[in-house]
Formats: structure tokens, sequence, C-alpha cells
């Protein structure tokens, strides 16, 4: 969009070509700075980006539900490259006992220097959480 103008584009890319489109859209009038975005991401002393938003609700593929230890294991993959983990639960209705024991239990006593900080869960997840937190599940 240039001056107002409607949106327009014109794609000529056929349907069933292999890669991904990635559209991205900027808020030019945005009043958020660098440093907002910097340090919602990094601890008030470092200088690097040790904090991730994870939407949980991406490891469901075509609507499957989040049941399988593989699943929380293909979710943990790179979680060690941070300290906090925030997995945002909004979209999940309910895990399975083994991808809730493999997240919560099983990754967070072998990496007991991050945390996991859940958000957003239903009551049927926070529910599966305590039970294998509890020992259960």
């Amino acid at each position: 969009m240039h001056d107002g103008a409607p949106r327009d584009f014109l794609l000529e890319h056929p349907k069933d070509a292999p890669g991904t489109f990635v559209f991205m859209q900027l808020a030019n009038d945005s009043t958020r700075t660098t440093n907002d975005v910097f340090f919602k991401f990094a601890a008030p002393d470092e200088f690097t980006f040790n904090k991730t938003v994870v939407p949980v609700r991406l490891a469901q593929y075509e609507g499957e539900k989040l049941v399988s230890r593989s699943q929380a294991k293909r979710l943990t993959a790179r979680f060690e490259k941070f300290k906090t983990v925030i997995l945002d639960f909004t979209g999940v209705e309910t895990i399975g006992q083994g991808f809730a024991d493999e997240v919560f239990r099983v990754f967070a006593t072998a990496h007991p220097e991050i945390d996991l900080v859940p958000m957003h869960m239903t009551t049927a997840v926070q529910d599966m959480t305590t039970r294998v937190l509890a020992g259960t599940g």
C-alpha cells in the first residue's frame, strides 16, 4: 500500500510449486521501538535474546491432537537455546499424558536451567499437566 492506495498485488506462481510463501506486513506508524522489542525478549543485564514465545498450536498438524512424546520432542527442539520459553496454549483444547510428561517432566528435568512458562491453558490442559507433575498422569 502506498499513499493510501488499496492493497493490490499480483502473484504468478503455480499452486503446486514447491516451497513456502511468506507474507509480511509492517506497520509504518507503529510506536514500538527497537528497544521495546529487545527488552521483551532479553534479560535486563544481558545483550542476548534469551526468551521466546512458542505458540503450541503450531505443533498440531492438520488438526491432530497433541498426545505423543514425539510431538513433544519436536516442540521442544531448540528450547535449550533460551533461558525462558513461554508456551502459549491458545487454541489447544487438550493434550495427552505422553505429550505433557515429555514437556513438563522429562524435558524440564533434563534442562533445569530453562524456565518453561505456560500460558492460556484450558482447564483440560492444566489438569493433565498437574496430573503428570503429581505422578498420577
